[in-house]
């Protein structure tokens, strides 16, 4: 099978899922105790090895609608036929739905336009919108950073509208779109530090307070540009739950403190509860940076779907 970065990323994400779910609430505790060093079956949803969640069925939703053209209408009545009609599900039914993707894709079914449907408030920062944002690289990588962000901000906003959650889905695929230019992990990361802080301080898209949160990712060190904090935290200083900072931090601490995919998304999964998101998040990255040949052969084997997602990371490359 010949494969390119779309195939790397988009299973790169679905094996760190699917390597999640069946501990997903797990705390880290319990997973110091029983570690996931492998595939699992069964556990917390009782699903099939291989299993990926509702993280890699929107992700697939939203590639699905990019093989046709960008249209956030589309995307949004993907979303619901996901959840209504099981489009993208692994085994045909929905065994795991957020509150506000519920929520949003809920009005849309009732008739809000899909832009306007994610919540905006501060409690309506869950990792919903990050989990899935990966697909979107591929159309926004050639064009203006001001043009990137403003789709960014329209594809979250289906489900999450605060610009928190708007924010780390734009750092996320800032850092994916310099690794995919060739730059290496680091190197990578040190750029997008560079031009997410620069467009931020020259744009009014937030308030300083909201910016300031994102610090432990964007600080660099005076002359360099390079990473002076995230990397350097301990395990213990990294949280692993589903509120979108947490998701974003401890997604990017694993590919900074890591060297291999395997490495990465075990890391990731074994932070606990959050353990398919943190996964699928990191595992995308990961996939990015490491290629489809570097994702264990024996995982890869066991994925739900693994050629119909071959099919859709094809119609994806000829598309974009």
């Amino acid at each position: 099978m010949k494969t390119n970065t779309i195939h790397s990323a988009l299973f790169g994400l679905a094996v760190g899922d699917a390597l999640g779910v069946p501990v997903e609430f797990k705390d880290r505790d319990y997973l110091k105790q029983f570690p996931v060093v492998d595939m699992m079956e069964y556990g917390s949803h009782h699903q099939p090895k291989g299993t990926w969640s509702d993280d890699s069925s929107l992700a697939f939703c939203l590639a699905e609608s990019l093989c046709k053209r960008y249209d956030i209408n589309d995307i949004g009545q993907k979303f619901v036929q996901w959840a209504k009609e099981e489009l993208w599900t692994p085994h045909g039914r929905v065994f795991d739905i957020g509150i506000s993707t519920d929520r949003a894709i809920y009005a849309i079914e009732t008739g809000t336009k899909p832009i306007l449907a994610g919540g905006s408030s501060e409690m309506d920062n869950g990792n919903g919108s990050l989990m899935r944002i990966l697909p979107l690289l591929y159309y926004i990588k050639d064009l203006n950073i001001e043009k990137r962000f403003d789709i960014i901000k329209d594809v979250s906003s289906i489900t999450h509208a605060h610009i928190r959650a708007v924010l780390a889905c734009f750092i996320y695929l800032e850092y994916a779109r310099h690794i995919l230019n060739g730059s290496d992990k680091w190197n990578a990361y040190a750029e997008m530090q560079k031009s997410v802080t620069h467009f931020l301080n020259t744009n009014a898209i937030c308030s300083q307070i909201e910016m300031d949160k994102f610090h432990k990712i964007l600080e660099l060190q005076i002359g360099k540009y390079e990473p002076q904090v995230l990397h350097k935290l301990e395990e213990s200083e990294i949280s692993s739950s589903g509120y979108v900072l947490d998701s974003l931090e401890a997604s990017l601490w694993c590919i900074l403190t890591s060297n291999s995919y395997k490495e990465t998304v075990l890391k990731a999964v074994n932070l606990g509860r959050d353990t398919d998101t943190t996964g699928a998040i990191a595992g995308g990255l990961a996939g990015l940076i490491y290629g489809y040949e570097a994702i264990p052969e024996k995982w890869l084997n066991v994925i739900s779907r693994k050629e119909d997602i071959i099919r859709l990371c094809d119609r994806l490359y000829k598309t974009l």
